[in-house]
């Protein structure tokens, strides 16, 4: 399994969303520039995670975007299956049930389907909250004057 740029990025933009989210609604030039990323790129994942429900959307000369949820509320599964669809490491766990003609007899599939729990038992179990407070006690407060 491999995670996309969309992916990451949307990652990204969420984070950066709740490290703003006193800030009222935030431009996504904003989020573009501090993030290094492409302005019409974010503009492309905006609607899924918008019709996922992660985002409210202001309009107008004080308009942007800001979190609809609490940070610890959103899990890093729920945005990686937003924008990356199934997360299952092979094809034939992406549906349920198992469709495939050899599931009953794979020797494979019990190993295939721990890895899979365990990916998404882990992604589900971080926040954007826990990567925020990661970050806090990486950094502290290591103010330079």
């Amino acid at each position: 399994m491999k995670i996309s740029t969309k992916g990451r990025y949307a990652l990204r933009l969420l984070l950066d969303l709740a490290q703003h989210r006193n800030c009222g609604f935030v431009a996504l030039k904003d989020i573009a520039k501090r993030q290094d990323i492409s302005k019409k790129y974010l503009e492309q994942i905006v609607p899924m995670l918008n019709r996922a429900g992660f985002l409210l959307t202001g309009r107008g000369y004080q308009g942007g975007y800001e979190l609809a949820k609490e940070p610890s509320s959103i899990t890093v599964g729920d945005i990686l299956r937003v924008t990356e669809g199934s997360l299952a490491p092979i094809s034939c766990l992406e549906q349920e049930p198992n469709m495939c003609p050899r599931c009953g007899e794979c020797l494979t599939l019990p190993m295939w389907q721990g890895l899979y729990k365990t990916v998404n038992e882990y992604l589900d179990s971080v926040t954007l909250q826990d990567i925020l407070d990661q970050q806090t006690t990486l950094y502290g407060n290591d103010y330079v004057i």
